[in-house]
């Protein structure tokens, strides 16, 4: 999968080596992601930015902290030829800055292990997994999401040591 990425109003910072960690770290645990015809776009931006989008694509007067916007059905992505065929834009997703920087601080953490969540929360979403379909659902997303970001020495952020 390639990344297209964009950085507007986030602190300096490696960005885009984050984004690929975390990218490597879905197609381990989400096998559907390494498809290499994939192209996802990742806009790391503001709170102002991120309520547009969502006031537009999802009709919600607020800001979020992640918006994932997928353009391939689950099914389509799992039967994709990687290797005959142009390049598939899988979809985008957009981080907002100011809301990814307060719930790290709120959950004693930092912004890059944050946003590498969020990142890999997104990713998900775009490869067809939804926690608000159901619990089963929620459960499966919750342990690739642990599997992935334990690939990353990152810590489970839904065990309660780290609530």
């Amino acid at each position: 999968m390639e990344l297209e990425i964009d950085i507007e109003d986030w602190p300096e910072h490696d960005w885009e080596d984050l984004a690929e960690r975390v990218a490597g770290a879905a197609q381990q645990v989400a096998p559907e992601l390494a498809n290499p015809r994939l192209v996802t776009s990742l806009l790391f931006t503001s709170d102002a930015r991120v309520h547009e989008l969502n006031r537009e694509w999802r009709q919600r007067d607020k800001p979020t902290n992640v918006l994932s916007f997928p353009m391939l059905e689950r099914s389509d992505l799992v039967h994709l030829d990687p290797e005959d065929g142009p390049p598939e834009m899988l979809g985008d997703i957009a981080l907002a800055h100011e809301t990814c920087e307060r719930e790290a601080e709120a959950k004693g953490i930092d912004l890059e292990t944050h946003a590498a969540h969020l990142i890999l929360h997104g990713l998900l979403h775009l490869a067809g997994h939804d926690h608000e379909i159901s619990d089963a659902d929620a459960d499966k997303m919750e342990q690739l999401e642990v599997k992935a970001l334990a690939l990353l020495g990152i810590a489970d952020p839904y065990s309660a040591a780290t609530s």
